[in-house]
């Protein structure tokens, strides 16, 4: 018996990587080229009295309204101008970011057929760390002023924040940017559904990209991801005994699915804790659904409704 129930897991995976592999050879045959342009380079090398070329050309970047004093202040401003030259430091060549870029829309364009091949655009931002990068349907901004890695001397963020300052981390915040736009907003406001909707676009990160880590895909540290995956049972079961799951106390979406430094269980675990653990329980909840439910594609994951999600999903953490 066991060694037939051995044989069956064996075959289950050759048929698993199997499948992988032909998604794959699907993947890179799919033509993908994209274009990039350093708006960054553009406006901080251009001359003041040259700005109104520049304005003609990227008329989005220049709200109606504003004084040109604002931008030449901008341009000759001595601060701004070294976060340029740390920026062209890092990303005087670009094109490894661009192929990046290439593969994760090739996997974009499987999944998603319809979807269109944006440009890329690089700029030099105000720090917003809510709006790094952003997916804008024709369009992909990229604020590289916060990808000069977590290290970097002008970054005065706590660290949950700046260990997210990665160059590794422009595609994850891409993919996220992109996902919200496919997932309907629900009128849904348990815990439930908030955990669900960050697992969905978790989950959207697995797929597109299948070569990133589960650190990379959250914005963890390995260590983060494995004190997750050891108290995974122990979390779940705080859940449901304090009937969390339904509630719609939009405290607990602060405790547990915004970014902070730790989560809040209010317990001797929360100094060990990461932030946001809500979303990686979501995450695990919406890979066993489609484990169990392989015949549904990504999209119609995206639009389907958390609690049949969480009912269908079977999940079970591990003790």
């Amino acid at each position: 018996m066991k060694i037939y129930r051995l044989v069956l897991v064996l075959c289950l995976f050759f048929l698993a990587c199997d499948k992988k592999n032909k998604v794959e050879k699907a993947v890179e045959e799919i033509p993908v080229d994209i274009k990039v342009e350093r708006f960054d380079k553009v406006f901080f090398e251009t001359k003041p009295e040259d700005l109104a070329k520049v304005k003609k050309q990227y008329p989005f970047f220049f709200p109606e309204g504003n004084d040109d004093n604002i931008w030449f202040r901008k341009m000759q401003d001595p601060i701004w101008k070294e976060v340029y030259t740390e920026v062209q430091k890092k990303y005087a060549n670009f094109e490894p970011v661009r192929q990046e870029f290439n593969t994760l829309f090739k996997h974009v364009k499987y999944y998603f057929p319809e979807a269109k091949i944006p440009k890329v655009i690089t700029v030099i931002s105000e720090m917003d760390y809510n709006s790094k990068a952003i997916y804008a349907d024709s369009l992909v901004i990229v604020s590289l002023e916060l990808y000069l890695g977590k290290n970097h001397k002008f970054y005065q963020f706590p660290n949950y924040l700046k260990q997210n300052f990665e160059e590794r981390q422009i595609m994850p915040d891409v993919v996220s940017s992109f996902t919200f736009r496919k997932i309907p907003p629900s009128p849904d406001k348990t815990l439930l559904s908030q955990m669900i909707f960050q697992g969905k676009e978790l989950y959207a990160k697995d797929l597109l990209l299948p070569e990133y880590s589960d650190a990379e895909k959250m914005g963890y540290t390995p260590e983060q991801i494995k004190w997750c995956e050891e108290n995974e049972g122990y979390m779940w079961r705080y859940f449901i005994e304090n009937e969390m799951l339904y509630s719609e106390d939009s405290k607990l979406v602060t405790r547990f699915m915004a970014p902070a430094p730790f989560s809040k269980f209010y317990l001797e675990i929360d100094n060990d804790s990461p932030g946001r653990v809500g979303a990686w329980i979501g995450w695990q909840m919406v890979r066993s659904f489609m484990k169990n439910n392989n015949n549904v594609t990504l999209p119609e994951l995206l639009k389907m409704n958390a609690k049949e999600i969480f009912e269908k999903s079977k999940y079970k953490p591990k003790k």
